[in-house]
């Protein structure tokens, strides 16, 4: 399993999680899935969302990426949709999954986080200093 170096573990501040720490050797990755997100969902659930997908914007761009060590939770909220595969057939159960962001579904998803203005998430927790 490839790990992200470099690439924020969690969400500042909370305990949303972005990556995972080791692979699951004996019952494998855990699926990657495209989970509905509803207009009532809670507002850390939705700066969870937000977080992730500006770490994977400004850890990886538009090109694509692998699965690693990422978290299959947090992906899963935005698959289908922000992330997609980057090639076919896609196992979603693979650690070396090629995903990559569309960049148009998450520019429309979340205008803010790529508005000619925005400035890069601050990935520094300030209860750690």
């Amino acid at each position: 399993m490839l790990k992200h170096r470099g690439f924020p573990g969690r969400l500042p501040g909370t305990d949303f999680q972005f990556v995972i720490r080791r692979a699951n050797h004996k019952d494998g990755a855990s699926p990657i899935i495209e989970r509905k997100r509803f207009a009532d969902r809670r507002p850390a659930d939705k700066r969870a969302d937000t977080g992730f997908l500006a770490a994977l914007w400004q850890h990886f761009g538009d090109e694509p990426f692998e699965r690693g060590n990422l978290d299959a939770g947090r992906l899963s909220w935005l698959f289908g949709r922000e992330v997609v595969p980057a090639e076919l057939p896609f196992d979603p159960k693979s650690y070396d999954a090629l995903l990559r962001i569309d960049l148009a579904v998450a520019k429309a998803n979340f205008p803010a986080l790529f508005a000619e203005d925005a400035e890069d998430y601050d990935w520094d927790d300030e209860d750690d200093e």
